[in-house]
This record gives structure tokens, sequence and C-alpha cells, in this order.
């Protein structure tokens, strides 16, 4: 990591050390203390809803399904929209439509589609990984160079060969991107679809649990930790990133 990178989070540190200070009042701005205190023990249970861990394996959990199930459906419709004129001409307009709808704004009608409960939320999840996946598929699919396509057509590749051996090595740099901005997208939904009434875990549930409770150092641990685990999972798809489809750069 270069030292530049570090200047600005530390200043941020600085400010909240001076503005606790300034405005002592723990309830609305808790010193950096005693929020670390919350961080370095993320095995105590908080306020009765379990341990930051228990919390967030819980909403990890709720994210992966939800991003898994969005991703089944995204890539193999965005395979078809980008590659036959006709699918893409059929529902481009509906998806242009939906796409721009946040997803919390789908929260009222995932309550009455679905009630409270675990499917809300995935709803919630799927709806926010969704599009970013569509979107760079039909993107990927579409940019692989047509002379690939015409040289596997004249080597007698029939579609199904074209499919696997030409559009979807093209398109997975693209495919790839378009997952890590969905994954980043359902970790956001995620932490908010968790504080929907009849939720009892996750990571949005503390924070919403605590703030009733006035406990404002351990909902700034959980946006802490929300942050983190942001940056963790960006990171690893990054790293795959460039171990895979480190070729894209050298035609560049």
């Amino acid at each position: 990591m270069k030292r530049i990178s570090l200047v600005f989070p530390l200043l941020i540190l600085l400010a909240w050390a001076l503005g606790a200070h300034l405005i002592n009042n723990e309830f609305i701005l808790p010193r950096i203390e005693s929020v670390a205190g919350v961080l370095l023990d993320p095995f105590a249970d908080q306020l009765g809803t379990g341990s930051m861990v228990e919390n967030a394996l819980r909403s990890l959990q709720r994210v992966g399904m939800g991003f898994f199930i969005a991703a089944a459906v995204a890539i193999p419709l965005g395979i078809g929209m980008g590659r036959f004129r006709r699918l893409h001409d059929l529902l481009d307009s509906t998806i242009q439509i939906l796409r721009p709808i946040p997803p919390l704004a789908w929260l009222p009608l995932a309550l009455a589609w679905f009630k409270i409960g675990l499917t809300s939320i995935l709803f919630i999840i799927f709806l926010g990984a969704f599009f970013p996946v569509l979107l760079n598929t039909i993107d990927g699919v579409r940019g692989v160079k047509r002379t690939w396509v015409e040289a596997a057509t004249t080597l007698g590749a029939n579609e199904r060969q074209i499919l696997l051996r030409v559009i979807l090595p093209g398109a997975a740099p693209t495919i790839w991107t378009g997952l890590r901005v969905g994954f980043g997208v359902a970790w956001m939904c995620v932490v908010a679809a968790e504080m929907l009434p009849g939720t009892t875990s996750g990571l949005g549930y503390l924070i919403i649990f605590a703030f009733n409770f006035g406990q404002i150092q351990l909902i700034i641990a959980g946006m802490i930790v929300i942050g983190l685990i942001g940056l963790a999972l960006d990171a690893l798809f990054k790293v795959i990133e460039a171990k895979r489809f480190g070729w894209r750069e050298l035609e560049r």
C-alpha cells in the first residue's frame, strides 16, 4: 500500500478525535477509544444480538445467496441479449426502465409480496446485483472482436463452440467487472435490507438495534466493519482479475 493512501484516513481520525473532544457528547460523536473497544472485541455479545463476527457472517451469507441467484440469472440472459439482436430488442426497453429504480425503493413491494423474512432480503440483494452483472455481460459479449467469431465460423465451429471457446473467454473480463460491481452493490443492499421489520440478525439489524438503545459507538463500529469487509472483498475481486485476466492489459 502506498504511504500517500494513508494520509486521508489519518486526517479523518485526527478530525474525529478533535471533534469528539470538543463536542464531549458520546451520543453525538463517541470517542475513538469507545469505538475501538467494540472493534477489538469482535466476539463479544452486543446487546443480546450476537457478536460482531456472528452478525457479519450472517450478512455475508445472505449477500452470497442473493448474489449467486442474480449472477445465475443475469449472465445467461446477458449472453443471450449480447449475442442475439432480437432478444436484445425485446427486453432492452423494459430493462432500461427498471434499471434506474433504486433497489431500496422495492422494499415496500418486497414486504407485500414475500412478507417478513429471508426471501424479502434476498429479493433486494438480487435487484442490487442483477443489473450491473447483466449490463456488463451484454457489453462483454458485444465487445468480442468480430474477427474472432468470423475466424471460428470459417474453421467450421458451430454456435455452441463459438459461445464456449470464443464469446465467453473474450467477454469474461467484462463479465468479471460486472460481478465485482454487482457484489459491491449487493453488499450495500443487504445492510439496508437487514433493517427491515422482523429481521433479527446481520450488521444492518445490529446498527438499527444499537440506535434504539443510543449506542452510537456500536453503530460506528458496525459501519467500519461494513466498510472493511467491502474493501477486502473488492480487493479479492481485483486479485483474481489480475491473475485471470491480466492478458487484457497486454492488448491495450
